[in-house]
Parts: structure tokens; sequence; C-alpha cells
């Protein structure tokens, strides 16, 4: 069962609504999760039960929230897709990470929980990527995260730990953009990256036509004790 909240941006004028769901007991730590381009749908919904069901506090921010509020698309109706495709090309990607930076304070501050990883899907593991480059978040996931090799220039940024699930198939990720994502990344102690030979991209959907259950299973394992170890 999942909650709404308000949270205020960083400059304080005004507030966007974050989906919660909550432990029993005290929070071990707390999980954001970012969605896809389908804004905060069932999918992720789930997702975040499923981290309070283990213990930690769950958090989703709605992203897109300064174009609309309360969008939740299904990725497998074509036209919903391109709904979801269209917010994304107009998605203010350096206002979303304050936007982040201001969840994370929220969780700090208002909820007492200091420690605080964060997991991202599609969009939302672009988003992971930046939230590992421009803020304190402690560790962070990203799961098919989308022109990556693009923001290598802010790699040397990159102190806390950072796991990347990579579908060597991905419709959206060519393997030259892979290629140059894994070179670019390889020195960096902090970033571990494990590829999913033949899956494409949104593999680990929580349910829905994309999702392939071995991959999905293995790639969320490793997530779990990737937060177990630098999260609670």
């Amino acid at each position: 069962m999942t909650d709404i909240t308000r949270v205020p941006t960083l400059e304080g004028d005004k507030t966007f609504p974050v989906h919660i769901a909550r432990p029993e007991g005290t929070p071990r730590g707390a999980i954001i999760v970012i969605q896809e381009i389908f804004g905060v749908n069932e999918g992720i919904r789930r997702k975040i039960e499923q981290w309070a069901e283990l213990g930690y506090l769950g958090v989703a921010p709605e992203v897109f929230w300064r174009q609309a509020e309360g969008i939740d698309l299904n990725p497998d109706d074509p036209q919903e897709f391109q709904q979801g495709v269209g917010y994304m090309m107009k998605h203010d990607f350096d206002a979303c990470i304050r936007d982040v930076e201001a969840v994370i304070h929220w969780i700090r501050r208002d909820q007492g929980v200091q420690k605080v990883g964060l997991v991202g899907f599609c969009m939302g593991g672009r988003i992971a990527y930046l939230a590992a480059t421009r803020t304190d978040i402690d560790a962070s996931v990203g799961y098919y995260g989308v022109g990556l090799d693009q923001l290598l220039n802010e790699s040397h940024a990159i102190a806390r730990p950072l796991l990347l699930h990579v579908p060597t198939a991905d419709g959206f990720v060519p393997p030259e953009a892979q290629k140059t994502m894994h070179e670019g990344l390889a020195d960096n102690r902090h970033v571990t990256i494990y590829d999913y030979e033949g899956l494409d991209h949104g593999f680990a959907d929580t349910f829905g036509a994309r999702r392939n259950d071995e991959g999905a299973n293995l790639a969320d394992k490793r997530t779990e004790e990737f937060f177990a170890e630098h999260v609670g």
C-alpha cells in the first residue's frame, strides 16, 4: 500500500508529489525509485512496496510533475508508449536532479532516515547516473540507462558506489554506445557494470511483455545485495 505526500523543491517555492511505501518498524534505510518514461505507474508503485517489504522506506517521486501530475502509463500500449516519449523529450534533467536532491534532503531531514539509495529504470537509469555524479546519495543503481556514453565527462565526480545493469541487445542503447560507456567507466573503482547477454530494454519491468524473469530476478538480486551492503 502506497501513500502520496508532497515534498518542497530545493528553492522551497513549490512542492511536488512523492509516492511512499513504509516498512514495519524503523527503516533500515531509504530507496528512491525513479520511474521510466511512463510515470509512477503500477509497476513503479509495486517496486517501492517491495523495498518496504525488505525493511526500507520506499520513495517514488513523480519526476514529470512540471509537465503534469499523476502520469500513469502502460508501456505495452503503443499510444501510451508514445505519450511517455513525448514527456521524456520535454523533460528537464537538470531540474530533475535538483528535485532528486530535494527528496534526499527530505528523507534525511523530515523522515529521519540518513542512508539513502536510488534505483532508476530507463530514463531513471540516466537519472541514477546523474545522481551519482551530482548529489551525495549513498549508492545508486541504474537499469538500462539511456545516453550514459554522452555523460562520461561527469564520471570523475562519482565518489559513491554505482551499479549499472546493461542488456546487450538494448534497442535504445546501441553496441557502440555500450562500448564507449564500458571504456569510459572501466577505471572508476566506484562503478560496477553487469551485462545481460541477449536481453533488451525493459527486461526488469515489474510485469508486462518486456519482462524477462530470469534476467530480472538476477539483476534484482544483485541490486538487493548492493543496497544491503551500502545502504543498510
